[in-house]
């Protein structure tokens, strides 16, 4: 009677097992829900500006002449792909507070079922954060502050422009926020030995 050697070569043993991952703090899944949402209201006021509802600022026309042919067709194609970026760019900040954001969903190609790795996603969250930081405090923001202005107060159309895109300002702050606690979730801070 021979025995088989029935141990798997090197090449086929599965990878080690990821320790558990502790669940985000709830501070973190609210930043991560807030910034979400923050992109909201301003791609709603471009929705409205297009469709010709008054939102005090700009002219419907104004905003059309900037469009080949003054097409509105060609204008709301513009503001709705620029809704839905921005919206799935601020999505994607829940995937550092749920599962998906440790495990590919299975239903990518090529990726689904896999472990995230986790220095890629605080990367790209990183880079991400500090991109639209600087894109609404600095450029957008900043500019309005400094920009010459025809009349010393403020009309209504200017508050509803101010209050739909000020959420903004809170994106990449928050984005920043939850991008720490996930790398604090898969990477602790391990306790310093006694005499080290």
């Amino acid at each position: 009677m021979t025995k088989t050697d029935t141990a798997l070569p090197e090449t086929h043993l599965p990878p080690p097992a990821r320790p558990p991952v502790p669940p985000p703090p709830r501070w973190a899944v609210r930043a991560a829900q807030v910034a979400a949402w923050s992109t909201v209201p301003s791609g709603l006021w471009r929705v409205a500006l297009v469709l010709g509802v008054p939102v005090g600022v700009m002219e419907r026309e104004e905003f059309l002449a900037g469009f080949p042919d003054n097409s509105p067709l060609l204008a709301l194609a513009y503001v709705l792909l620029l809704g839905a970026v921005a919206e799935a760019a601020s999505y994607l900040t829940l995937g550092l507070v749920r599962p998906w954001g440790e495990v590919m969903p299975r239903w990518i190609p090529l990726l689904g079922g896999r472990p995230v790795k986790a220095g890629l996603a605080v990367l790209a969250a990183s880079l991400g954060a500090l991109t639209v930081t600087v894109l609404w405090w600095v450029l957008f923001f900043g500019g309005l502050l400094t920009a010459d202005s025809p009349d010393p107060g403020a009309s209504a159309g200017e508050a509803l422009f101010v209050a739909a895109y000020a959420p903004l300002l809170l994106w990449g702050p928050l984005l920043a926020a939850v991008t720490w606690s996930y790398h604090r979730r898969f990477h602790p801070v391990r306790a310093a030995r006694p005499g080290t």
